[in-house]
């Protein structure tokens, strides 16, 4: 069994399933990005095709499809094969869909059972999901479909009625100290703050903000809420911290972090200040929501972020 915290619940009713009578098809894996939900994924799929006395692969399991994002071109590709860092699509697509349902057509290799992964199911564009749908409506005789969800509402209804929901709970914030003091033992005390507050109890999303060193940014978006930044001089810094070229892993993570330092601050302020801290955190999970496939300029989103945590200073002074 994975060690992950928070786990117990989803390995309980996971194997109550398996042992029953009849396994459900379909299955959700829901919660924040970073608690392990693809760890559990992996383990799990491999605990349902495994048979008594066929031996089992290590490695890569041919009972075991697993999608996800797929290189974003051919020079991608070609970097993957060469086992080199490359870059990523930012939906899974239709043809890896249409491909797996010819896959399905074939028997499991070593077993009865097979099953499919896909990984993050949610980053799916709706035809792509509904061409999945169909699988998830008549699935082949053995075949289990393991989506894993960081973000549940963007599944469509239908997939979700086809499903059994697993939830993957928050860590608290004494386990999140304690895991990174061990993964991540380098982290300053100011970084490390500013990554369990961004990461909103998920393990593996501070892990990355200690990576991405995102300290700096953190201390400069707290001023920018706290004083304002009439004369643009902290959203200067905060360009210059983040860098000409950020990664869109840093965009999206600084999104998260302002996200989480406006959330910090609902139960600081009086209830007329409340209004604009919603406002702004709405705006911020919109740009959060639409920074993954949009094509926004670095340098003009990290302002807008800034722009939009300096209005909370603002709503405070106006009249």
């Amino acid at each position: 069994m994975s060690s992950y915290i928070g786990h117990d619940e989803a390995w309980e009713q996971w194997r109550r399933a398996q042992s029953g009578e009849r396994m459900h098809h379909g299955w959700i894996l829901s919660g924040r990005r970073g608690v392990g939900k693809s760890a559990f994924a992996k383990e799990a799929a491999r605990e349902l095709v495994a048979e008594d006395g066929i031996p089992q692969p290590a490695g890569d399991h041919p009972d075991i499809l697993y999608l996800t994002h797929p290189p974003r071109n051919d020079t991608e590709a070609r970097k993957r094969d060469d086992g080199k860092p490359y870059e990523r699509a930012r939906n899974i697509k239709i043809d890896q869909i249409r491909r797996l349902q010819q896959r399905l057509n074939t028997r499991p290799t070593l077993g009865k059972r097979r099953a499919v992964i896909i990984d993050p199911a949610d980053d799916m564009e709706e035809p792509t999901a509904n061409a999945l749908l169909k699988s998830l409506e008549e699935p082949p005789q053995g075949t289990f479909f393991i989506l894993v969800a960081h973000r549940l509402g963007r599944l469509l209804p239908t997939i979700r009625s086809r499903c059994r929901v697993l939830n993957f709970p928050a860590v608290d914030e004494a386990d999140m100290v304690s895991i990174l003091e061990r993964e991540a033992p380098q982290a300053s005390e100011e970084m490390r703050d500013a990554a369990i507050a961004a990461a909103s109890g998920s393990p593996g999303v501070a892990i990355s903000f200690v990576k991405l060193d995102l300290g700096k940014v953190h201390t400069i978006m707290q001023q920018i809420a706290d004083k304002g930044d009439p004369d643009f001089t902290l959203r200067g810094r905060l360009a210059g911290v983040m860098g000409a070229r950020p990664s869109r892993e840093k965009q999206l993570a600084a999104i998260e972090l302002a996200r989480a330092v406006v959330a910090g601050r609902v139960a600081r302020v009086q209830q007329a200040d409340i209004p604009p801290l919603v406002e702004t955190h709405a705006a911020l999970v919109r740009l959060a929501a639409q920074a993954p496939t949009a094509n926004f300029d670095a340098g003009l989103l990290v302002m807008e972020v800034g722009t939009l945590l300096s209005s909370l200073a603002a709503s405070r002074t106006a009249p």
